[in-house]
C-alpha cells in the first residue's frame, strides 16, 4: 500500500513538472515581448521588390499566455502578408504561448515600385490583443524606387542628380575633405530622427524652377506640415555649406552650426530658400556664421534664427515669418546674445538689410548684450515688428503690417498697397550682389529700390 501511495505521488510529481509554463495565466500584466516595434523595409526594387523580414515574440512569463488575436490590419488588401509559425494567415485566434517559449512572425511585402497607385511610405500594423493588453507592430516598406542610405558615410567627392529620390536612414556624414554636391530637383527624404553631418562640404545647387527638398518620408497628408519627424542639417567644426533654393521642412532644427569658418570661405551661404515647419528653429548657430540673402522662414516653434556666443549675421532680403500654427511660441523671432555662459561671450556682428521681420509677437527681433563693446549692429531699411524705438532709423521701419498676401496660406508676398514696397536699401555695391541678391527667391530682377523681403513683386 504505502509502495502504491508513493507511485501515484512520484506519478503526480512528474505531471506537475511537465505543466509548469502551460498553465494559462489571464494577469493583464503578463504582456508578451516583441523584437520589434517598428519594421521598415528599405527594399532594393527589381521589377517587382518583395522582402521578409523575422519578429520574434516571446513571452517572458512563467506561465503561459493566451493571445487572443493576432491580425494584420489591412487583410486582404494589404500589401504585407504574415505567417505564424509556419502558417501563411492574415489572423489567427487564441494562440497560446508557454511560459518561457516564444513563436516566430514572418512579415513579407511584395511592392510593384512602377504602380503610380502606392504611396511614396506604404504602412500597415499587426495587431496583437493579450489579456486585455493590445499591442501594434508598424510595418512601413517604400511604394518607389529610390536609393537607400542606412547609417553611412561620404569620404570622396560625391554627386547627388534627381534620377532617384535618396532615403536616409539613421546618419549620414559627409567626412572632412570629401564634398556632397546635390543637383536640381533632387529629393533627400529621411526616415524617423535621421541627420545629415556634415564634416567636409555641402554644395546645393537648386534651381528656380527645381529646388533641392530635404524633408521627412513620411509624405501622406496628414504628415506634410509635421515637425520634429527628422533631426536636421548639422554643419561641424571642419563643415562648410552653400545652400541655394532648397526648401527643407518638418526636422527638430533644419540647420545647426557650431562654429566660425577657419579660412576665408563664409561657414554657411543659404539663398533663395524655404525652411519651415520646425520643431525649435530653422537654424541655430554657436558662435557661427550665416550668410543669408532671398529666404523665407516660418512656422518653428521657438526661433526663426537663434544665433548665441557671438558670430557673424549678414542677413539681407530675407522674409521672417513668426506666425505659428503648431505652437504657443514665446520668444523672438530672431534672438542673438554675445555670450554663451555668465562668463563666456564672443563678438557679435550683425548686418540686417531689406528684411521683413514679423509676426504674432510684439518683440520679434531680441538682441541681447553681455558687453556692448562686443556687439556692432548695422541695421538698414528693414521692416521690423519690435519694441526697441531705437532702431527707428536708416530707413528701418516699425511695428507697420507688411501686408502679406495671404498668410494662411503660406503665401508672403506683399499686397499691392504695402509700406514694404520699393523701400530697400540700394545693394548695388553689394559684394554678394551679382551672384545672390540681384534676382528674387522667384528669379525675379531686382530693381532699385527693391521691396524689402523675399519677393521682388
Amino acid at each position: 500500500m504505502r509502495l502504491n501511495i508513493g507511485l501515484v505521488l512520484l506519478v503526480s510529481f512528474f505531471g506537475l513538472a511537465c505543466r509548469k509554463g502551460e498553465r494559462i495565466t489571464t494577469d493583464p500584466n503578463a504582456k508578451l515581448n516583441i523584437s520589434d516595434k517598428e519594421i521598415l523595409f528599405d527594399t532594393v526594387f527589381t521589377s517587382v521588390g518583395s522582402t521578409t523580414r523575422r519578429i520574434k515574440i516571446v513571452n517572458k512569463n512563467n506561465d503561459a499566455v493566451k493571445v487572443s488575436e493576432i491580425r494584420l490590419s489591412g487583410g486582404n488588401t494589404s500589401a504585407f502578408s504574415i505567417n505564424i509559425n509556419g502558417e501563411q494567415t492574415q489572423r489567427k485566434n487564441d494562440l497560446i504561448i508557454n511560459g518561457q517559449d516564444s513563436i516566430n512572425l514572418f512579415v513579407k511585402v511584395s511592392i510593384n515600385p512602377n504602380s503610380t497607385n502606392l504611396p511614396f511610405l506604404v504602412q500597415d500594423s499587426i495587431l496583437l490583443n493579450t489579456n486585455g493588453n493590445k499591442q501594434v507592430i508598424q510595418l512601413l516598406a517604400y511604394g518607389q524606387n529610390a536609393v537607400f542610405i542606412n547609417e553611412s558615410t561620404v569620404n570622396a567627392n560625391t554627386i547627388w542628380t534627381k534620377a532617384l529620390p535618396y532615403i536616409i536612414n539613421g546618419s549620414l556624414t559627409v567626412k572632412s575633405g570629401a564634398s556632397l554636391t546635390i543637383q536640381p530637383g533632387t529629393k533627400i527624404y529621411f526616415h524617423k530622427d535621421a541627420n545629415l553631418n556634415i564634416e567636409g562640404n555641402l554644395i546645393v545647387n537648386g534651381d528656380f524652377i527645381e529646388p533641392v527638398l530635404f524633408c521627412s518620408d513620411r509624405l501622406e497628408r496628414i504628415y506634410s506640415d509635421e515637425p520634429g519627424q527628422w533631426k536636421g542639417i548639422f554643419l561641424k567644426r571642419t563643415g562648410y555649406g552653400l545652400i541655394k533654393n532648397a526648401i527643407i521642412k518638418n526636422a527638430s532644427v533644419g540647420i545647426t552650426s557650431d562654429s566660425l569658418s577657419v579660412n576665408n570661405n563664409p561657414k554657411l551661404i543659404l539663398s533663395n530658400s524655404i525652411i519651415k515647419n520646425m520643431q525649435v528653429a530653422a537654424y541655430i548657430g554657436y558662435h557661427s556664421e550665416l550668410l543669408a540673402f532671398n529666404n523665407v522662414m516660418y512656422n518653428c516653434g521657438n526661433y526663426l534664427i537663434y544665433g548665441v556666443g557671438g558670430g557673424n549675421y549678414n542677413l539681407k532680403q530675407n522674409t521672417f515669418v513668426g506666425y505659428n500654427l503648431n505652437f504657443p511660441r514665446k520668444t523672438a523671432s530672431l534672438s542673438f546674445s554675445d555670450y554663451l555662459s555668465v562668463n563666456a561671450y564672443n563678438k557679435l556682428q550683425i548686418d540686417l538689410t531689406n528684411n521683413i521681420i514679423w509676426g504674432s509677437l510684439t518683440n520679434e527681433l531680441d538682441i541681447q548684450k553681455k558687453s556692448s563693446a562686443m556687439v556692432q549692429l548695422n541695421f538698414w531699411s528693414n521692416l521690423i515688428r519690435c519694441t526697441n524705438s531705437t532702431y527707428k532709423s536708416n530707413g528701418n521701419i516699425l511695428n507697420i503690417d507688411p501686408l502679406f498676401i495671404n498668410q494662411e496660406m503660406e503665401n508672403f508676398e506683399l499686397s499691392a498697397n504695402s509700406l514694404a514696397r520699393k523701400k530697400g536699401a540700394d545693394l548695388n555695391a553689394d559684394p554678394y550682389f551679382t551672384g545672390y541678391l540681384n534676382k528674387d527667391i522667384k528669379g525675379n530682377t531686382r530693381i532699385s529700390p527693391s521691396t524689402l523681403g523675399s519677393y521682388e513683386k
